[in-house]
């Protein structure tokens, strides 16, 4: 998740082979969310929540494709060539992106701090998450 008022920087990113790239502007320091869902504990996606405003999809919108599984609630978006899964739409954040911080452009300067989130039980956790 975004967070803690400090002065926005804009970073880049993408897929493994560059055919994805994406801009946004993002808090100097923020909070990650570490998923334990199915999805996130295979990949290692360290969540961080960008609004729809301030996300930019700048190359590879043809590249991309979709998948949905369980409630189809969210859409997890896939590089077609490396299948790297740089950014999606979560449902726990319905007007955010949720971009892997793992996929940052080296020399990004965020400074992260990093929160467990207990996806395998995501009904009790997304309530919490209501409460920050």
């Amino acid at each position: 998740m975004t967070g803690q008022g400090t002065a926005s920087i804009t970073i880049e990113g993408g897929c493994h082979c560059g055919a994805v790239r994406f801009e946004a502007d993002v808090p100097g320091h923020v909070r990650l969310l570490s998923c334990n869902c199915s999805m996130c504990a295979k990949t290692g996606f360290l969540h961080m929540i960008v609004p729809h405003g301030d996300f930019r999809l700048i190359a590879g919108h043809d590249a991309l494709t979709s998948y949905r599984f369980g409630t189809g609630a969210a859409e997890h978006l896939f590089c077609r060539t490396c299948g790297i899964r740089s950014f999606y739409q979560p449902r726990s954040h319905p007007d955010s992106w949720s971009v892997d911080f793992r996929c940052l452009d080296e020399g990004h300067g965020v400074a992260a701090e990093i929160e467990a989130f207990d996806g395998r039980n995501w009904e009790a956790a997304r309530t919490a998450l209501a409460d920050d």
